[in-house]
């Protein structure tokens, strides 16, 4: 048994032996099975063959070859070979309609044929993936995979970042090929806009290991977002300063409102879109700026506090701060002179308080000896100051 090319699989090896004055010669055939559009060869294996006549046949009995000369004009169909050992035709592009039994005849007194069965799948072509109603934040979302014709029924799965996701499979009979169908439903979030979902289908008529795939962009629509970025940091009077709105937002606000606060924008600003640009500033154009955006799912907005510095201002605070220091050490300087000096004249009134009282005493003492002197007492006490 020889081996069957690509697309094809050898399923059964039939033989028959012709009777009568050709005894002994037999006839051989294989099933073959082929991938639509594919190549299959049909081969007739001839065992003691004498000569006889060899005709082939297609499923409707028209005789495509007899004796190795054409018969049918079907370009499609070639002898590729024709010795006695065998005879083998190549049919090209094949198709659904050429599926059937293929007639090998060997005409002795006595026709003995056998049958060589054809069978035809269809590769399911690229899944056509839809949307059932638009993604919503929060929400759930929808999809079905649809493959119209495959034979067997192909095998459809789902994929999502490489994970696969449980679908509901269907499938319908038609003629000889089969409607696939498979849906299958989660819930998004903003963060899933543009995330890409894989529909995949297979059945035998493909390759080993390949199948055809279908990628669906998930389009979720969210409410918008809005945040205020500066070109600078900090402003001085005479700076040109550019505000951009950072919309984000599905389906994307069209329209951009700028405002300040309960006051109209400057007369020489210019709001294009998301940027505001401020030029020659000054200490006027102080305020809250606010952009807007919207869509049909919410409303946004953000803020920016805008303070122009004046550096003249500036300097001047600056300047003044040495002299406040001074000032400051010159007055704790003075403070601690008058404690000073206090304190001295509060100890010198204190010495000379007690100095007079022990003068005083002092005196008593001496009255006191004198009387004794007078009245010859012998008892005598020395006169002694003290000084504290």
């Amino acid at each position: 048994m020889g081996r069957a090319r690509r697309f094809q699989w050898p399923l059964l090896l039939l033989w028959a032996a012709a009777a009568g004055p050709g005894a002994g010669q037999e006839v051989q055939t294989e099933n073959v099975t082929v991938a639509e559009g594919g190549v299959a060869e049909i081969t007739c294996r001839l065992h003691q063959y004498d000569g006889s006549i060899v005709v082939i046949q297609n499923p409707a009995r028209q005789t495509l070859f007899f004796n190795g000369t054409r018969a049918l004009k079907d370009e499609r169909f070639q002898l590729e070979e024709f010795s006695p050992r065998r005879v083998r035709i190549r049919l090209s592009d094949a198709r659904l309609e050429d599926e059937g039994g293929y007639f090998c005849q060997l005409y002795t007194e006595d026709t003995h044929h056998q049958i060589a069965t054809l069978t035809v799948l269809v590769a399911p072509e690229n899944p056509v993936v839809e949307v059932r109603e638009q993604a919503v934040e929060g929400g759930e979302v929808e999809l079905s995979c649809l493959v119209p014709r495959s034979r067997p029924a192909a095998v459809l799965r789902w994929y999502r970042d490489r994970k696969e996701l449980k679908g509901v499979s269907s499938s319908k009979e038609n003629g000889k090929v089969w409607s696939v169908k498979s849906a299958v439903r989660f819930r998004v979030d903003r963060k899933d806009d543009g995330g890409i979902i894989i529909c995949e289908a297979q059945n035998q008529a493909l390759p080993s290991g390949h199948s055809k795939q279908t990628q669906y962009v998930l389009d979720v629509q969210y409410s918008p977002t809005a945040r205020i970025h500066a070109s600078q940091a900090v402003v001085r009077e005479g700076d040109t300063l550019v505000l951009t709105c950072a919309i984000t937002g599905n389906p994307r606000p069209n329209q951009i409102r700028w405002t300040r606060g309960n006051e109209s924008l400057p007369e020489r600003a210019e709001a294009v879109g998301e940027t505001l640009t401020l030029p020659g500033l000054v200490s006027a154009d102080n305020g809250t700026y606010t952009c807007e955006a919207s869509n049909k799912h919410g409303h946004a907005r953000a803020l920016y506090v805008l303070v122009v510095y004046d550096p003249g201002a500036v300097v001047e605070a600056q300047t003044s701060v040495p002299y406040a220091i001074v000032g400051g050490i010159l007055a704790l300087l003075v403070f601690l002179i008058i404690c000073v000096l206090v304190g001295m004249v509060w100890c010198s009134v204190r010495q000379k308080g007690s100095y007079l009282t022990h003068e005083a005493s002092g005196l008593d003492e001496q009255g006191e000896a004198r009387e004794a002197f007078l009245n010859g007492s012998d008892g005598h006490k020395r006169k002694e100051e003290f000084f504290i």
